[in-house]
């Protein structure tokens, strides 16, 4: 029974130790954004007020002669860098609303602009001692039929590099590439079979009218990929396609990168879509909790690699979304700065600080909502 309590001890304990790492990455991508926002406000001048790591009350803060406050708080889920005058008219001209339209524009970019390059940099170090994120056919359907050959269907332990001339990093990227294709149709795929690279013309076993993310079922059968799913709720418990690392040369890495890159960059705004759509149910977005369970869980599963992997994943997203126009992010002052620069004046100061409080409000709220219906 001892053993017993002590195995249970340690488990939870190693838990506790993989969501510690995971409120830590968190909190250091945010850092970073906000350090991004406050570089380029020194650079332009603007007066700063405070720079704070976390939220909640202070744990620890110092005040420079210049009188910004650097401060550490409670709650390591957030962070906020306060310019003098942000939400109100002011006579200090180092205020950030005194100071010139495409200034402001900068350093509001600047968080989501950091948040990209040290994402970018975690990608460059993944690819090139792990290598790249690539998906390998373990375990591939048997080829009963005669029509599939070598030269035309998967077989255990491939490789995929490109589908229909694109580089493949995500099952998106397959999806795409065979998308609305119906049986027999082939697709060029290319794969690195036995150390070395091929080519294949990929008969498909399966029409591939796809209406949402959620149809990699049918996308593994139409690859002729091993799938199991769940009798009841149709959900897949095991698959034959895995992720694994691909090296390549220098500049062949970097390329990749930046293109994987993109890719999560993509994937942001195809939810989007399919939110408005339908085809996603709003039970498969997030909080930050779920953020931080999600990440805690992966790097469980997949040690020091998925904590870069995801990391990336977790930069790009966001600089994407503190980006898009919604109220109280950075996209949506940047909508107001670039009206106020082409009509020569600004809008109204209060009725712009309202909008943010409220977007700011409703983001919270919807936060915690998501993550609420994840536990129910």
């Amino acid at each position: 029974m001892d053993i017993l309590l002590l195995a249970s001890f340690k488990e939870v304990a190693g838990y506790i130790g993989y969501i510690l790492l995971a409120i830590l990455v968190l909190l250091v991508m945010i850092t970073v954004h906000e350090f991004g926002h406050y570089i380029a406000g020194k650079i332009f001048g603007f007066g700063i007020d405070e720079f704070a790591v976390g939220f909640g009350p202070k744990l620890f803060s110092k005040k420079r002669k210049s009188g910004e406050i650097f401060s550490v708080r409670l709650l390591p889920i957030g962070g906020f860098c306060a310019f003098k005058g942000e939400d109100a008219d002011s006579d200090d001209p180092t205020a950030f609303n005194n100071k010139k339209w495409w200034q402001r524009l900068i350093v509001l970019v600047s968080g989501a602009f950091m948040n990209y390059l040290l994402a970018l940099f975690i990608i460059i170090l993944m690819f090139s001692v792990y290598g790249h994120t690539a998906l390998v056919t373990y375990y591939t359907a048997e080829n009963t039929d005669p029509i599939y050959t070598a030269e035309n269907s998967f077989q255990e332990k491939d490789v995929i590099i490109k589908a229909g001339g694109k580089n493949v990093y995500l099952i998106t990227d397959l999806m795409s590439a065979v998308e609305n294709k119906n049986a027999g149709d082939s697709v060029e795929f290319l794969v690195r079979r036995g150390g070395t690279e091929r080519k294949l013309q990929l008969l498909l076993r399966e029409n591939t009218d796809f209406t949402s993310v959620e149809d990699t079922v049918k996308l593994f059968n139409a690859l002729g990929i091993m799938v199991e799913t769940d009798s009841e709720s149709g959900e897949i418990t095991s698959s034959g396609l895995y992720a694994t690392g691909v090296k390549f040369g220098f500049f062949r890495t970097l390329g990749r990168s930046f293109e994987y890159s993109f890719r999560i960059a993509g994937t942001i705004f195809t939810v989007f879509g399919q939110l408005f759509t339908g085809a996603l149910g709003i039970k498969s977005l997030g909080g930050t909790v779920t953020t931080i369970s999600v990440t805690a869980d992966a790097i469980k599963i997949g040690g020091f690699r998925n904590l870069l992997n995801i990391s990336s994943f977790i930069g790009v997203n966001l600089a994407v979304f503190n980006l898009l126009p919604i109220p109280s992010l950075d996209g949506s002052r940047v909508v107001f700065t670039a009206i106020e620069g082409i009509r020569k004046k600004p809008l109204n100061r209060r009725v712009e600080a309202i909008i943010h409080t409220v977007g700011l409000f409703l983001i919270l709220t919807f936060a915690v909502f998501i993550d609420l219906q994840q536990c129910f």
